[in-house]
């Protein structure tokens, strides 16, 4: 079991990267959205550095949960709106 839990984590961590690299703030900084829009970055971004710092000190059980909190902001905040990325990206619903 875990040779599937590392292969998992280390899957959501570049998930979780990759969409950090692809969404695009589409709303203005100076609005409520756009406060909206760097809260869900910063959380996704906290939760990459902690899921990292977990996995550094083998827990991957956290990291794992780390980097799916992180990638659920990030989603969540595509699926407002709050977010542009590539038409033909695998790494979010819409």
């Amino acid at each position: 079991m875990s040779a599937d839990l590392h292969e998992k984590t280390n899957r959501y961590e570049g998930m979780l990267a990759d969409a950090l690299d692809e969404a695009v703030q589409a709303v203005p900084d100076d609005t409520h959205l756009g406060h909206a829009a760097a809260d869900c970055l910063e959380m996704a971004e906290s939760y990459l550095d902690d899921g990292r710092h977990f996995k550094d000190a083998d827990d991957w059980v956290n990291a794992l949960a780390s980097f799916s909190y992180g990638y659920g902001w990030l989603d969540a905040g595509v699926r407002m709106g709050l977010f542009d990325v590539p038409d033909d990206s695998h790494l979010f619903t819409m």
